[in-house]
């Protein structure tokens, strides 16, 4: 396997796009030898998820798209980065305050350091913002996903 890959899909800012975000990422760790069954492809699938239903709900119509980014580097570290144009970073809800919404932040934060990853927030040159998560990319020595 090379040293670095790297793979980025650009969807329309609209709910419907959420699943396809999932199964693009899905596929894609699948590709590189992460079993579809094992806990970090659930992990990530679900950071993904919530990651790309941020960038279409909290943009306010202000992102017409998002762009999901892939990077393995050297089959040690996985990153995850989604990326919209909307100058609005994520914000961080304390966590007494009772809403139905706004938890998606506090997910992706508790899942990465699960994994023993990290949580970052970068501008873009055109006054946006991407959200990475890095994580130790783990596949099972039984590529059946068993241990």
């Amino acid at each position: 396997m090379a040293d670095h890959q790297e793979s980025s899909i650009t969807l329309p800012s609209d709910p419907a796009s959420v699943p396809t975000a999932r199964r693009y990422v899905a596929d894609l760790l699948t590709g590189w030898g992460l079993p579809g069954e094992a806990e970090t492809a659930d992990t990530v699938r679900l950071i993904v998820s919530e990651l790309a239903t941020n960038a279409v709900q909290h943009t306010f119509g202000q992102s017409p798209t998002f762009t999901v980014e892939v990077r393995l580097e050297r089959e040690e570290r996985l990153r995850v980065g989604v990326t919209d144009s909307h100058p609005r970073w994520p914000q961080r809800l304390p966590a007494a305050v009772q809403q139905d919404n706004g938890r998606g932040m506090v997910i992706i934060r508790s899942l990465t350091a699960e994994c023993g990853g990290r949580l970052s927030i970068t501008p873009t040159p055109d006054g946006g913002k991407t959200v990475w998560i890095a994580l130790p990319w783990t596949v099972p020595a039984d590529r059946s996903g068993r241990n």
